[in-house]
């Protein structure tokens, strides 16, 4: 039992000295986060506290697990894993700390190729989930489906860790009780090879944490999240793999519910409200606790007080029969949704909406496709100024539009106009449920540009307006007028009828 309070305590004091170190040589090196529209600080922070992390970390972990008596009795295959496992750790870290110090950072698909490329190291060592029992008489065995189920268990956790990142002392106490929680689960199935390397990482986050709690003088930025969640996540399947026991898994889901729930939600917003799952938001769950007036501190020690509940209920999955575990991991998901829906974080019923909503905008694009491919063809078909004006009412029909109207000047100076309007049985939709638009058209003649005028309906949707106008602007593009001369030679071998210009 001395070895494992000498790691923790070890690893807890070398990151306590070492992350002023690491301020100072930040702060030298103007290695600040600086205070923006997402940020909770308000002054620049040094942001690399992720490095005292990993150097207590891996100083701790390797001298116990390779110089000390316990390196004797530990399975060699195991500690060769473990070799692998800190070696693709490190990369993450170095990754993360790119991204860090680079004055743009990494964009996000390197990061993202960076944790696949550790995950696939991982799991090339065998470190991979390969079944799960669910009781003594169902064993689901998943082959070859073991590197997807793997990359995505560990890229997951990597990524939810990350992202929870957003409080000060936020993702460093998840963390801290993250590692306690497969600690205890390694202890109970005697993986004591897992078990130093949680305390060692919980000590370095417990240690970091003096320094990174509220208001804090460090950050660990991206090499840090990056680190933990993939030290975690893939010691986790590490210590699964021995066992085999549903527990293994459902215990880090229970202990990092809150990170996984989040990142789960945030990416399912994004989706449904059309933008880039990995882009930047302020909705996560910390930020709905600050929007309901918690302040920074009484919003991390509420996440602290959930994620140690559902750690501990988590705990009881360790001593339950195996039939049983997926009734308590089934109770302490239907606990986090509630927690969330009481947040704010997630609505069904607003989910329900917004896929429906998403539905009809995808519906309405593609409607709004076909029509102008529609329209495209008799723009092709072009050879004579007449020709074309008719293609430009064809395409003013086909995508809603209200009138459209051309105003020329004849070769006698006499200025006209030509005009098209909606003829259907649509009731006006007056000023406000039109939109007006100008589009300039080259005169081959002079050289001047004409301009259309078009009045297009809204339909309740600027967007869908914007992108109608888009398309048809492209169209006129495409089909420029001083292209007709060519085209109206080159009808005369598919037989068109040639029509005078507008004189």
């Amino acid at each position: 039992m001395n070895i494992y309070l000498f790691v923790y305590l070890g690893s807890l004091v070398l990151a306590m000295m070492m992350t002023p170190v690491v301020i100072r040589i930040a702060r030298r090196l103007d290695i600040v986060d600086v205070p923006g529209a997402r940020h909770m600080h308000t002054h620049p922070v040094s942001h690399v506290g992720g490095a005292s992390i990993f150097l207590s970390m891996m100083a701790l972990s390797i001298t116990v697990l390779w110089f000390s008596n316990l390196a004797i009795t530990t399975d060699q295959p195991m500690l060769g894993q473990l070799r692998f496992l800190l070696l693709a750790a490190g990369f993450m870290f170095m990754a993360g700390l790119i991204d860090d110090v680079k004055t743009n950072g990494l964009r996000a698909r390197v990061k993202f190729t960076a944790q696949i490329a550790s995950a696939i190291l991982v799991c090339a060592v065998g470190i991979r989930i390969k079944s799960v029992v669910i009781t003594d008489s169902i064993t689901l065995n998943f082959g070859w489906f073991s590197w997807p189920l793997t990359l995505f268990w560990i890229v997951g956790i990597t990524n939810a860790v990350n992202l929870s990142d957003g409080l000060d002392g936020l993702a460093g106490g998840i963390c801290a009780i993250a590692c306690g929680a497969v600690a205890v689960f390694a202890a109970s199935t005697g993986n004591l090879a897992v078990v130093v390397l949680m305390l060692a990482l919980l000590g370095s986050v417990t240690g970091f944490l003096y320094f990174n709690f509220n208001p804090a003088k460090i950050f660990m930025g991206d090499c840090g999240s990056m680190f933990l969640g993939f030290t975690i996540a893939s010691s986790s399947v590490l210590c699964f793999s021995k066992s085999s026991a549903l527990v293994g898994l459902a215990l880090p889901v229970a202990a990092l519910g809150v990170p996984i729930f989040d990142t789960f939600f945030s990416m399912l917003r994004r989706f449904l409200e059309r933008r880039s799952i990995f882009s930047a938001d302020r909705s996560h769950f910390h930020h709905r606790l600050i929007d309901l007036g918690f302040t920074q501190s009484q919003a991390v020690i509420a996440i602290y007080g959930v994620t140690l509940l559902n750690a501990g209920l988590g705990m009881f999955m360790i001593v339950t029969p195996k039939i049983y575990v997926l009734i308590v991991f089934f109770c302490i998901l239907v606990l986090l949704l509630l927690i969330f829906h009481i947040v704010g974080s997630v609505r069904l019923e607003q989910i329900k909406a917004a896929m429906q909503k998403r539905y009809k905008i995808i519906h309405r694009e593609h409607e709004e496709r076909k029509s102008f491919e529609e329209a495209a063809l008799y723009f092709r078909r072009a050879a004579t100024f007449d020709q074309w004006w008719q293609a430009v009412s064809t395409a003013a029909g086909k995508m809603e539009f209200w009138t459209v109207d051309l105003p020329l000047v004849n070769r006698d100076g006499t200025s006209r106009a030509l005009n098209w309007h909606f003829n259907g049985h649509d009731p006006d939709p007056g000023p406000e449920g039109l939109i007006q638009v100008y589009v300039p058209v080259r005169d081959r003649r002079s050289g001047s540009s004409l301009h259309l005028k078009i009045e297009l309906y809204k339909n309740g949707s600027l967007e869908s307006a914007g992108r109608r106008v888009a398309l048809f602007t492209r169209l006129i593009d495409e089909h420029d007028i001083n292209n007709l001369r060519l085209e109206r030679q080159n009808s005369e071998h598919f037989g068109v009828d040639r029509a005078p210009l507008y004189s």
